[in-house]
């Protein structure tokens, strides 16, 4: 075998030992950067869930006060007449 072919084909196998790594690395670091934002997704889906609950909430605590206000007035009118 010729000395050209035998370099050539270290270069070869450097060249795609090269690629293949940088392809395994390129796909860990891929894979953390998703799993980092579906933690983040995760943590936002959260918040919205808490923030309607706490609209819910807020909702009923409207209509329990309005519906005080409505039994104080009648018993303000019962008292002034």
């Amino acid at each position: 075998m010729s000395e050209t072919v035998l370099v050539a084909l270290i270069g070869l196998c450097g060249s795609g030992l090269g690629s293949l790594f940088g392809v395994l690395v390129s796909s860990k670091l891929t894979q953390y950067r998703l799993e980092q934002l579906e933690k983040r997704v995760q943590a936002h889906n959260s918040l919205i869930e808490r923030t309607y609950r706490l609209e819910e909430r807020t909702e009923i605590q409207e209509e329990r006060i309005k519906a005080a206000n409505h039994r104080i007035a009648g018993l303000e009118r019962r008292v002034e007449a």
